[in-house]
């Protein structure tokens, strides 16, 4: 019989809108990959009286409870007291969270507010914390029954939950297990999932999409008697998941296309250059992003108003005063004139009308020109706003994806300009 699991976000922000409860997806996936089933996911707020009759009536459903939020510094930062008290495991220093707490505040006072984060029930295992102060714990009752507390913030829970609380569930489950994540670009989930239809019904291993802001990507979890195992059973499933996807794929366990493309540049000995008007600056700052970047990265320049894309690019007055700033020509120009001044081996041009103003009829918000220049040739991509508009940072950062996709496929020898109706949603 697989473990019963319940999630129990705390946060009084949580229910009234201010934050979006993505800690509950993120759990849910993990629980979900190691085989353990979440009956019920709920958010209570910061009040003790409601979490204690919420954890009360978890321990009564499921083996394994997880909370997340509610560990900080605050006053109504209450989850540990209040598990430590339905747990009848009083609170007591944890040496190691106390000396990372110290370490993490240097030579700052720390104050009593801090110094309770590093409290933990009576015989629980810390969860240090590499990013924030509050450590995490996992705690098992007399009755086997456990629970593992997890903070709020994703960027502090979720390398908390992958790199340490997953090993120990699934040593609990008595299995190992292996996960991969194939990142691509430019292509939609509802089309990834028809490509992807003889896997996605398949539970060991199991292959699911999602969708993020501007991306999709798909991953593809086994589980086995041993981590070797695991792996040998998930490479196949892996490799038919990038055949079946083809270029769209454009890494696995990766983080970004930057972090794909500023390497395979320093490989290539190359170096790049950018141009931007409506991204302003945010192509350059994603590249410079990625360590090693000096290496390839020669400049950047920000041409927001037509002005400096003369004085800066030589755009020539005439082209725009005749086909305007945001076109195929000016995008061209920008991305063939930095990569000329900077003497970099490739450049890139983008500009558009990011909105929410600005647009026309023969020109609407979301429209966006984006260019790759390389030695002997310049390719071209259009965004063209298809059905609701996303939004100003939306349009930006699609923008910029799509930059460093062009640079990825240029580097690699593939096709470079996609056309939108066969690539999904561009």
């Amino acid at each position: 019989m697989s473990m019963q699991a319940e999630i129990i976000a705390v946060g009084t922000e949580l229910l009234l809108g201010h934050t979006v409860n993505s800690d509950a997806a993120h759990v849910g996936r993990e629980l979900s990959a190691l085989g353990i089933d979440v009956l019920h996911s709920c958010v209570v707020g910061d009040n003790p009286g409601r979490l204690e009759e919420a954890l009360r009536e978890a321990f009564a459903r499921s083996d394994l409870v997880i909370t997340t939020g509610g560990l900080g510094p605050t006053e109504d930062d209450l989850t540990k007291e209040t598990i430590a008290a339905v747990l009848e495991m009083p609170l007591e220093e944890d040496a190691d969270s106390l000396a990372r707490l110290k370490e993490y505040f240097g030579e700052r006072r720390m104050g009593p507010n801090q110094y309770k984060q590093v409290l933990l029930p009576r015989g629980s295992q810390a969860l240090p914390n590499r990013i924030g102060t509050a450590p995490g714990c996992y705690a098992c009752r007399a009755d086997g029954k456990a629970v593992a507390m997890l903070p709020g913030p994703p960027r502090e829970l979720l390398p908390m939950l992958r790199e340490q609380l997953v090993p120990i569930l699934a040593a609990r489950t008595q299995a190992c297990i292996c996960s991969h994540m194939v990142r691509t670009f430019a292509q939609g989930e509802g089309d990834a999932a028809l490509r992807l239809a003889e896997l996605t019904g398949l539970a060991n291993p199991s292959t699911a999409t999602y969708a993020t802001d501007g991306e999709m990507f798909v991953r593809v979890t086994a589980k086995a008697a041993s981590a070797d195992a695991a792996e040998a059973l998930a490479a196949p499933t892996l490799a038919r998941v990038r055949e079946l996807l083809g270029d769209v794929v454009y890494g696995v366990d990766v983080d970004n296309l930057e972090s794909v493309v500023v390497p395979e540049l320093a490989r290539r000995g190359q170096t790049v250059a950018t141009a931007e008007s409506c991204t302003g600056g945010l192509l350059a700052a994603s590249i410079t992003d990625v360590p090693g970047s000096s290496a390839v990265f020669r400049t950047g320049v920000v041409t927001y108003a037509n002005e400096s894309k003369t004085r800066l690019l030589g755009v020539p007055e005439e082209l725009l005063a005749r086909v305007g700033a945001v076109s195929e020509e000016v995008a061209r120009h920008m991305a063939a004139a930095v990569r000329e001044r900077a003497g970099s081996h490739w450049g890139i041009g983008i500009t558009g009308i990011a909105g929410p103003d600005g647009g026309t009829a023969e020109k609407p918000v979301g429209l966006v020109y984006i260019a790759l220049a390389g030695a002997d040739r310049t390719w071209l991509r259009v965004m063209r706003p298809q059905g609701r508009y996303m939004g100003r940072q939306w349009t930006r950062r699609r923008a910029v994806g799509h930059g460093l996709d062009m640079l990825r496929r240029a580097l690699t020898g593939l096709e470079v300009e996609l056309q939108a109706s066969t690539r999904g949603r561009f």
